[in-house]
């Protein structure tokens, strides 16, 4: 691991403990564009990270950021509580006819608290509010955020111990692929919804991700998706998905569930919703679910008007055709192939490895969490900044932004390769030494 920046010494001393990217990538970031990262002693950076899929459309997106400079040097609105203003009636009336018109969608948008586990937290209580019942069903190694209602719906005992007390409200169900069949898992979950000895309380929503970002990028299948969307329809029960980090594209659509073709109840957004890396959040219901009093669900920071201007350039940009939906299911079957390389490459060394994701949404996971961290430090080291997921630290995980060019996307992949050649000669190495 490199040494720490001399530059870091107060942010060091400063910043509390609980921080985490600074530890793999000890350096003091200035500036960034596009997929590039450059820190205070010039060198750069690829970033197969992307602010954990909060960039989309990459650092300092010069569409995005001529609108947002037009927008405040014009003294547009910067904080308006809910208040109407220009920016959130263009972003609203932008996202109805690019976003869910063509889509079939009907919604209605709540503004809530600028961060993911503020649109949990608002739609877990949205299907309390509206079915009566308390219950959530959740998955194994799901991750909803760390606030305490959302935490409660997260499976990583590593956050759920920090919560200091315990969590209640939730029954966790096996997640596609957790238990040996796409089937069984469904059974498994009718089973317990018709069986009063279960222990199950019946449900108020099931809430999903149709792919597991922190969970170690496991992918839904489209016929467990379906499956689950026609256990909620059957049941009376709201079907919530979380398109926090796979939404905006991430997995070449603008919403993840539309490769299974679902009609969700409620969706929450955040991440790249603002485009641009602004604290934005918002959850998207079914207008018969809009049942709030005036002032119930209440925020300081409901809507950022500067988010409201990028991510209506965003629609209106990338969003109008599907050129971009096509360009990230390319490049991600370009990093598919090259992972699936890698994964073979640790076979071959009697390491098991797999390949896994969907679009723009990619993981070699390589079961040892200790591996892939020394994976991440000499990427690092050598001009790549990459992060890994899973309960055990144990996938490599690029999230690199969606458009960024060919040429940096084989490069950082390039850097990647070479890391884990030099991890398994050494690998090797040892082996050798140890067998003579």
């Amino acid at each position: 691991m490199t040494d720490v920046n001399v530059n870091s010494e107060s942010l060091e001393r400063l910043e509390s403990e609980v921080r985490t990217y600074s530890r793999s990538f000890p350096t003091v970031f200035k500036r960034a564009r596009g997929a590039t990262l450059t820190d205070e002693n010039d060198k750069d950076y690829i970033d197969f990270l992307a602010g954990a899929g909060t960039l989309n459309y990459g650092h300092n997106n010069p569409k995005l950021k001529k609108a947002l400079l037009d927008y405040i040097m014009d003294d547009g609105i910067t904080h308006g509580l809910d208040m109407w203003t220009s920016a959130k009636r263009d972003f609203l009336e932008t996202l109805e006819q690019v976003i869910f018109k063509p889509r079939g969608l009907d919604y209605k948008v709540q503004f809530c608290g600028p961060t993911g586990t503020n649109a949990i937290e608002a739609a877990l209580r949205i299907a309390r509010n509206t079915t009566g019942r308390t219950n959530i069903v959740s998955f194994t190694n799901a991750f909803h955020g760390v606030t305490l209602g959302a935490l409660a719906t997260t499976a990583n005992s590593k956050f759920r111990h920090a919560a200091a007390m315990p969590t209640a409200g939730v029954s966790f169900m096996p997640y596609c692929g957790y238990m040996d069949g796409d089937s069984s898992s469904l059974a498994f979950l009718e089973k317990t919804l018709t069986d009063n000895s279960s222990g199950v309380d019946y449900p108020a929503a099931i809430l999903l991700e149709t792919v597991q970002g922190e969970g170690g990028i496991n992918v839904a299948s489209i016929e467990w998706l379906q499956g689950i969307e026609k256990i909620c329809r059957k049941h009376g029960i709201l079907l919530i998905v979380d398109d926090i980090q796979a939404g905006c594209g991430r997995t070449g659509k603008f919403f993840s569930f539309e490769h299974a073709g679902l009609k969700p109840d409620i969706v929450t957004s955040s991440k790249s919703l603002s485009g641009y890396g602004l604290p934005f959040a918002a959850v998207f219901m079914k207008p018969e679910l809009d049942q709030w009093k005036p002032g119930e669900y209440n925020g300081t920071f409901r809507g950022n008007n500067l988010a409201f201007v990028t991510a209506t350039t965003a629609m209106r940009e990338y969003w109008r055709n599907d050129d971009l939906a096509r360009d990230v299911t390319r490049k991600g079957k370009i990093v598919e192939h090259r992972f699936k390389q890698l994964a073979r490459a640790y076979q071959a060394a009697g390491i098991e490895a797999s390949e896994r994701g969907r679009g723009l949404m990619r993981g070699l996971d390589i079961l040892q969490g200790d591996l892939a961290d020394e994976i991440v430090a000499d990427c690092f080291e050598n001009g790549l900044v990459i992060e890994t997921s899973g309960p055990e630290g144990q996938v490599v995980k690029c999230l690199c932004p969606l458009l960024i060019s060919d040429d940096e996307l084989n490069k950082g992949l390039d850097i990647l390769e070479q890391a884990v050649k030099r991890q398994l000669d050494r690998l090797n190495s040892n082996q050798t030494r140890k067998s003579a």
